[in-house]
């Protein structure tokens, strides 16, 4: 389980460039192919409250609550973080959960054709298999 959760410290970087979505005409983004980093980098000019959420529920929580468990794996980090590091990962669900509100809102609204993206599946694989991993490590403590 240990390699696994390592394997996540590549993949969730992997995750952050990788397309979400394609959007033919969105206003905020301006792109055809939106990522983790490139919508966060429109949201900064725009809206800077709304960036810094989801740039600690897509960026801080996920790496922080990997980097936690590996750390844990590796008997660096006292058990008593995992109660911290299931708080992390459960941000990092909100923010899959954020992306798909904005993906039925946009086509809710008919401003924009949207098409989920590989990217979407692999940011949402790499956040469920992070949550398995810190409740197996929560359940070998217990």
């Amino acid at each position: 389980m240990k390699w696994l959760n390592l394997c996540l410290l590549v993949l969730f970087p992997v995750s952050w460039f990788a397309p979400l979505m394609r959007a033919g005409l969105l206003p905020i983004f301006g792109l055809d192919e939106i990522s983790v980093l490139t919508g966060l980098q429109a949201l900064w000019q725009s809206d800077v409250a709304l960036a810094l959420v989801v740039t600690v529920m897509a960026i801080f929580a996920p790496w922080a609550k990997t980097t936690g468990l590996a750390l844990l794996d590796f008997g660096l980090l006292s058990p008593r973080a995992l109660p911290a590091l299931h708080v992390m990962g459960k941000l990092a669900m909100a923010d899959i959960f954020l992306i798909a509100l904005y993906i039925v809102i946009v086509k809710g609204v008919g401003l924009a054709t949207v098409e989920v993206a590989w990217g979407l599946y692999l940011f949402t694989g790499c956040i469920l298999l992070s949550l398995f991993l810190s409740h197996r490590a929560e359940a070998r403590q217990a």
